[in-house]
Formats: C-alpha cells, structure tokens, sequence
C-alpha cells in the first residue's frame, strides 16, 4: 500500500506536491511513466519526465526512505528471499503426491510445496452410457511448477559462481602494482 500524499509531506516539505504523487504512485508498481502521467505530467513525454524525477536526488533520496520502510512493512528481508529462492531450487516433487501416486489436495501440502505449485490442471474422465447417464473412470492432473534450473542460476547468480567480469577488490595495491612495474620498466629502459 502507497503512502499517502501527508506521510510524504511530513517527510520531505521541499518536494513539489507533482514529485510526491509522482513517488507515490511509482512505489505502487515501479512504472515510471505511469506514475509521472498520474502525477500530472504531460503524457507524451511522460516516460522522459519519469527518468529525470528519478534522477533527482530529493526524490531518490525519499523515495529510497519510504521503499526501505515498505520492506521492513512487509519483512522483506535478503536471507527470506534467498530461503525462498533456496525452496524453490530445491524442493522435492514428490512431497506433492500421495503415497498412492494421487495429488494431494492444496491443504495437506506443506508451505515450501505449495510455493512451488505455479499450476495444475485437473480433468474427470467420465464413461458414457446410455443417454445422460455417465461414470467416471478417472482422473487426469498436468501439475506445473517452479523451474528448478532457473532457481539454481538465480542463486548461483547471487553467490557470484557464473560471473564473466572481473571484479576489483583493491583497486588501490592493483595501481601501486601497476606503477612499481612501470618503475620497473623505465628503470631497466635507462640501463
């Protein structure tokens, strides 16, 4: 839920009444120019006037305060989304089916199973005889969900296992490295 436009105002008196809809609006779906043209920015260059309000360092500044706060609202939190990303990864198809090979009804599912569940279709098939008259014969469930391989990349993403840049660490003793052998050179160019 969006704050309201006197949470803002309380918050940041030197932002125009247009930026604190405009934050407000963007902190409901993300979509820059949607929130600019709700704010009453012009329409046609609203996806334009949207990247340079973000660009705005009160704005970022309040809206970067008031995005914080919704996620402590909601506890969300980096090790909860890494555990569910974790779940996903690794969750076992099989807790979703009965020892006799059937699919368990949603409520008898644990948490991190259901969170897995992305669809299922269920169909009865029914044997027909006589006119109206029908029996079922049984039943066909197609189950779908969470792509365990893209959860994998996620997390390997996140612990820095599929990078192909180099990351700087010490810029600092890489430069000093770099200048003792430039050092190095001229002095043996000199001999």
């Amino acid at each position: 839920m969006a704050p309201k436009s006197k949470d803002i105002n309380k918050k940041g008196a030197d932002l125009s009444q247009k930026q604190e809809v405009f934050i407000r609006e963007y902190l409901i779906d993300g979509n820059g120019a949607r929130a600019a043209e709700a704010a009453g920015y012009g329409k046609n260059s609203a996806a334009v006037t949207a990247s340079r309000l973000l660009r705005n360092a009160k704005v970022r500044e309040k809206l970067g305060g008031l995005t914080s706060e919704h996620l402590e609202k909601l506890e969300i939190t980096a090790e909860k989304v890494l555990q569910g990303l974790a779940e996903l990864a690794y969750f076992d198809p099989r807790k979703m089916y009965n020892q006799d090979g059937t699919f368990k009804k949603i409520h008898e599912m644990d948490e991190a199973t259901v969170h897995a569940l992305t669809g299922a279709d269920v169909e009865k098939l029914f044997k027909h005889f006589g006119k109206g008259q029908a029996e079922e014969i049984g039943t066909i469930t197609k189950v779908r969900y969470a792509d365990r391989g893209l959860n994998l990349e996620r997390l390997g993403r996140h612990l820095k296992l599929f990078t192909d840049k180099f990351e700087l660490n010490d810029a600092q003793a890489i430069v000093a490295k770099l200048q003792q052998g430039r050092a190095r050179v001229a002095a043996l160019k000199k001999k």
